[in-house]
C-alpha cells in the first residue's frame, strides 16, 4: 500500500512559474530572498483590491470556490455597519490525505501567502491576523515568516499577528471550525451556520480565506490583472496548484495553467496511460473516467462538465489492476472515521455508509446496493458542516463511475481483483478516530421468534426503528464501533431471545456469529 504523503512531495511546474517563482534557488524563501525574486508589494484601497480580484476571477482555492471580491465586500460592508475592526484569517490546514499543495506553499514560500493576506487586512483596516494550521512543518515556516517581519502578538502593535494550531482532521479545516477554535472552543463546526463575513472571531466580521488563495492575490496585485490573465484560460485564468497523487511514479505538487491537459498532468507524474478511473477534487471530489480524463482540461468548468471536480486540487488515478469499490471503501472508512460526532448525518450516516458500501462489495446484492443508496441519499444536506454532504458525493459518485465493477460485485459477489491500496490515507489513527469505524458486526433479527416489544430500538434508534407493522426495520449496515455496547445491550435486552449480533460479510472468516440471545458469558442472559 502506499506510504502517507510527505508535508512537501516534488514540486513541478508547466510553463512560467507564478507562485512557485523561485523554488529552483533556495528550499524556502525567507523574506530577503522573497523579495529578490518577488519585489515589493504596493498597499491597495479595499474597492481596488476586490476590483482586481473580480477582473482575475479568483474563487477559493480550498474547495468550495467561493468568489474573493465577494467576501471581501461583505466583510467590509459588515465591518462599516457596526463600526467594529474585521479580523483576516489565513486557513492553512490542509488535512485531507490526498492534499499537500497549501503545506508546500507554507512550508517553500509563507511570505507570498502572508503578502495577500496583510495586502487585505490594510484594505480592510483589520488589526488582527491569525493563521490556522494543523502540522508541526507549516507551523514552524509560519512563525519564521512572522518574526522575519517583526510580527507578533504583542499589545501596542498597529498588527497583531498569531498563529493557532489546531487537530489534523479533517472538519478541523472547516471554516467554522476554525473560527470556533480561535475562539476558545473545540476544532470542531459548531452546529449552527454563521456567515463568518458577519460575525466571525470574537463575533468581529472576518475575512477566511484559503492559503493559495493569498498567495494568488499577491501575484495578481505585483503584475496587474491584465498581465496575470494572459496566463491560462479566458474566464478562469492564472495557475493551479494540483496535488498529484494515487497510482502514479511520483506523487508531486505541480503548479499548472489553467487549460493545460489532465492528460499531460497525469503523464508528468508517471500515472497508468489508461487509467480505470481519477478521483477529482479529493476525497469530497468526483470520479471520472478515461474517456474524460482524454477530454478534460484543468479548470473548474472543464472538470464539472465531466463530471469531475476541481475542490482541493487533489487528482488521483488508479490503474487496471486493483479494485475501484476496494479503494473506494478504505476512503469510505476513513472519511468515517473524520466524523465530528455531533451530529447524527455525520456520527451515524456515514459508519453507515462506509458499512453498507463493504456489504455490497462482499456479496450482499441488490439489496445491499438499495441500502447504500438510501443511507447516503440521507446524509446529504442535512449535517453541521459540509462533511457528510462532500463524502455523500464521494460514496455517489463511486457508485456512478464504477458500474461494470458494481454489477461483478451485486451480481457475481466480486471483480476477482484484489485492493492494492494506492489512495494515500494516514498511518493508524488513534481510539478517538477509531470509534466510528464499521464493527465488522451487524444486528440481526429471528423473525421466528420476534413478538415487537420495542426493546431494542428504545436501546439503540440510531440502528433499529420500529415499522408501521409494530416490528423492528433493523439497518443493514455494520455497527459503528462507539455503537457496540448498546447494541449488545439491546440483544440482552430482548424478552423473546430474537435479536442477535452476527459477524458482517467484510468481517467473515473471523469469530464465529453469535446465536440467538448472544454468547451468554459475553452478554449475560438473553432476559432483562
Amino acid at each position: 500500500m502506499n506510504a502517507p504523503l510527505p508535508d512537501v512531495p516534488e514540486v513541478r511546474v508547466v510553463g512560467l512559474p507564478q507562485l512557485t517563482q523561485g523554488f529552483d534557488l533556495v528550499e524556502r524563501l525567507d523574506l530577503a530572498m522573497h523579495l529578490k525574486v518577488h519585489g515589493p508589494l504596493e498597499p491597495m484601497s479595499g474597492e481596488r483590491l476586490a476590483q482586481l480580484a473580480e477582473n482575475i476571477s479568483l474563487r477559493g482555492r480550498g474547495g468550495a470556490g467561493f468568489p474573493f471580491a465577494q467576501k471581501l465586500r461583505a466583510v467590509a460592508k459588515a465591518a462599516i455597519r457596526r463600526g467594529v475592526r474585521p479580523v483576516v484569517v489565513i486557513n492553512a490546514s490542509e488535512d485531507e490525505p490526498a492534499c499537500r499543495k497549501d503545506t508546500v506553499m507554507v512550508n517553500r514560500a509563507p511570505h507570498l501567502i502572508l503578502d495577500g493576506a496583510l495586502l487585505a487586512a490594510e484594505a480592510l483596516g483589520a488589526r488582527t491576523l491569525i493563521v490556522a494550521v494543523t502540522r508541526n512543518s507549516t507551523e514552524v515556516s509560519i512563525r519564521a515568516a512572522l518574526a522575519e517581519r517583526g510580527l507578533s502578538d504583542r499589545r501596542g502593535q498597529q498588527l497583531r499577528a498569531r498563529v493557532q494550531r489546531n487537530p489534523e482532521r479533517m472538519v478541523s479545516g472547516e471554516a467554522s471550525a476554525i473560527i470556533r477554535a480561535i475562539n476558545g472552543g473545540p476544532a470542531l463546526p459548531p452546529g449552527r451556520r454563521e456567515r463568518a463575513a458577519e460575525s466571525g472571531v470574537a463575533g468581529a466580521p472576518t475575512l477566511l480565506s484559503n492559503a493559495e488563495t493569498f498567495a494568488q492575490l499577491a501575484v495578481a496585485a505585483r503584475i496587474g490583472a491584465r498581465r496575470y490573465g494572459h496566463t491560462g484560460l479566458e474566464n478562469e485564468p492564472g495557475t493551479v496548484m494540483l496535488t498529484v497523487s494515487g497510482a502514479v511514479a511520483r506523487p508531486m505538487v505541480i503548479e499548472v495553467p489553467t487549460g493545460v491537459p489532465m492528460r499531460y498532468v497525469l503523464q508528468l507524474a508517471g500515472a497508468p496511460p489508461v487509467p480505470q478511473g481519477v478521483l477529482t477534487g479529493g476525497y469530497h471530489g468526483n470520479w471520472i473516467d478515461a474517456a474524460a480524463t482524454h477530454e478534460a482540461v484543468i479548470s473548474r468548468e472543464s472538470l464539472a462538465n465531466v463530471g469531475g471536480a476541481l475542490g482541493a486540487g487533489a487528482i488521483l488515478p488508479i490503474g487496471q489492476e486493483t479494485c475501484p469499490l476496494g479503494e473506494a471503501q478504505r476512503v469510505a472508512n476513513w472519511l468515517a472515521a473524520e466524523t465530528a460526532g455531533q451530529c447524527g448525518p455525520c456520527k451515524l450516516g456515514l459508519p453507515a455508509a462506509a458499512g453498507g458500501l463493504s456489504d455490497v462489495i462482499n456479496g450482499g446484492g441488490p439489496a445491499a446496493l438499495e441500502a447504500l443508496r438510501e443511507v447516503t441519499q440521507a446524509v446529504k444536506g442535512r449535517g453541521a458542516c459540509k462533511h457528510p454532504d462532500g463524502s455523500a458525493r464521494f460514496f455517489s459518485s463511486t457508485l456512478s463511475a464504477f458500474t461494470d465493477d458494481l454489477a461483478a460485485h451485486v451480481l457475481h459477489g466480486g471483480c476477482g481483483r484484489e485492493t492494492v491500496g494506492v489512495l494515500p490515507l494516514p498511518g493508524p489513527v488513534g481510539q478517538e478516530a477509531q470509534e466510528s469505524i464499521p464493527s465488522g458486526e451487524k444486528l440481526a433479527v429471528d423473525w421466528t421468534l420476534c413478538q415487537g416489544h420495542g426493546i431494542c430500538a428504545e436501546i439503540v434508534p440510531e440502528l433499529i426503528r420500529m415499522g408501521a407493522d409494530g416490528y423492528p426495520s433493523v439497518a443493514e449496515a455494520a455497527v459503528p464501533i462507539h455503537l457496540q455496547g448498546r447494541a449488545q445491550r439491546a440483544v440482552r435486552r430482548c424478552p423473546a431471545l430474537a435479536l442477535r449480533i452476527e459477524q458482517a460479510p467484510a468481517a467473515r472468516g473471523g469469530k464465529p456469529a453469535l446465536p440467538p440471545g448472544g454468547d451468554r458469558k459475553a452478554l449475560g442472559s438473553g432476559r432483562g
